[in-house]
């Protein structure tokens, strides 16, 4: 059974940093292709961060510079550091596996930005 089991999420204050962890089981990961996604309150799922399988990595415009991603195939964990963050980063953050036709989500993390 395959399981993505994302944590790390939390409250934290406007400028402060939180680092989300995704693990991953049951899936060669190595050869998958993992993103990061947000949902705010009322919005749409968008895309935060990806990362292929060969390490090339890509970001929304409103995150560059701020967030992070990252994996470590050794452990089957792709991460999302995250700095400078805003209330407008609150959501509830997914990470995603991608291989061809094979498509893989976590349920969730929850991250509120506020003072």
């Amino acid at each position: 059974q395959v399981q993505l089991v994302e944590s790390g999420g939390g409250l934290v204050q406007p400028g402060g940093s939180l680092r989300l962890s995704c693990a991953v089981s049951s899936i060669t990961f190595s050869i998958y292709d993992m993103g990061w996604y947000r949902q705010a309150p009322g919005k749409q799922r968008e895309l935060v961060a990806t990362i292929s399988s060969g390490g090339s990595t890509d970001y929304t415009d409103s995150v560059k510079g701020r967030f992070a991603i990252s994996r470590d195939n050794a452990k089957n964990t792709v991460y999302l550091q995250m700095n400078s963050l805003k209330p407008e980063d609150t959501a509830v953050y997914s990470c995603k596996a991608n291989y061809r036709t094979w498509t893989y989500w976590g349920q969730g993390t929850q991250v509120t930005v506020s003072s």
